[in-house]
């Protein structure tokens, strides 16, 4: 049996979040000033005290849940918790992905910071605004959604975005594409077909700039083989090598975000508890919907993380070493 640290994405972000964990911990001041240093912007005030809109924004959300979840994962390290000795593998939800290889060793935090700066900027400016749009379908087989996707593309371009499993599929592309798609997924027994007020069609193929800029920007940072493997977001799959890691990322721009497979591939792997680092509790609502066998936790509280350290998870008895995955071509 064994446990992994998983890291939420964009939409957990909420005004005051990181704040008790500055309040209580050393560490993690330290955590939200080495980001607010690495940006040169006070990012951390934004966090702490809003306004809400301007956290919101793509390229202040994204380092700042990062930097919250890394605030944790530094308390831990401080009180003697190793992320390799207890922990088979790591996660995260799109952006999180970047939270979960800071964690594992494989980026600084001042360049995960700089790429998720980086990367939000270049999502938010690679399709004008309103051009794209995105929807979640609920009650849909992924082949339903996917065909619906397929039909819709007469209309532009129009694909899944994000398989969140316990029948949520958030579909992404061109504004008049995934408008086609809703009403394609209704009519084939969607229970419900809902526009996301979202600023861009992230994980699309429209994001192609931003995957190049992506591109230019992880050839600039050092990578490190991460401490234990990361499920990666496009493949559902451990990985451990840091080229290919890499061309992973720059893939999960205009991919699909398999977060259904990945907690199943967790259940499957001898998985048995999932933390989820840092702020809210949506990847735990997740997975508790895809795979009841997997048990959840959240760790983002001081309350939280004293529990945790009281009683942390046994070593785990799988093997952290991932099976080699072909480069991307």
């Amino acid at each position: 049996m064994s446990t992994a640290f998983t890291f939420p994405g964009q939409g957990s972000q909420v005004v005051g979040m990181g704040k008790e964990l500055a309040d209580a911990y050393p560490e993690a001041r330290a955590v939200f000033e080495e980001v607010d240093q690495a940006l040169g912007q006070k990012l951390s005030a934004v966090m702490f005290n809003g306004p809400e809109d301007e956290l919101t924004l793509t390229s202040n959300a994204q380092p700042a849940l990062m930097a919250v979840s890394m605030a944790v994962i530094r308390v831990l390290d401080k009180s003697g918790f190793s992320i390799h000795d207890r922990i088979a593998y790591v996660a995260g939800h799109s952006l999180g992905e970047y939270s979960a290889l800071c964690a594992a060793g494989t980026f600084s935090l001042g360049d995960t910071a700089r790429l998720l700066r980086i990367r939000g900027d270049a999502m938010q400016a690679a399709v004008p605004v309103g051009e794209g749009a995105m929807a979640a379908i609920i009650g849909l087989e992924h082949d339903d959604v996917e065909n619906a996707c397929r039909d819709a593309s007469v209309d532009g371009v129009c694909q899944i975005a994000n398989d969140n499993g316990g029948g949520q599929i958030v579909i992404s592309g061109a504004a008049a594409a995934v408008r086609t798609a809703m009403k394609f997924a209704t009519d084939r027994g969607a229970k419900r077909a809902l526009p996301l007020p979202v600023s861009a069609p992230f994980h699309s193929a429209l994001m192609e700039p931003a995957a190049e800029r992506m591109r230019e920007a992880l050839s600039k940072v050092e990578m490190k083989e991460p401490v234990v493997p990361l499920i990666a977001n496009v493949r559902a799959a451990p990985v451990s090598d840091p080229t290919i890691i890499a061309d992973l990322l720059v893939e999960q721009v205009t991919g699909q975000v398999r977060w259904r497979e990945t907690v199943q591939w967790f259940a499957k792997n001898n998985v048995t508890t999932l933390y989820e680092i840092g702020a809210g509790k949506v990847l735990s609502g997740l997975a508790r919907r895809i795979d009841k066998s997997v048990e959840t936790r959240t760790l983002g509280t001081p309350a939280e993380i004293d529990a945790f350290l009281a009683d942390p998870p046994a070593l785990p008895t799988a093997p952290s070493s991932a099976p080699p995955l072909e480069p991307l071509d």
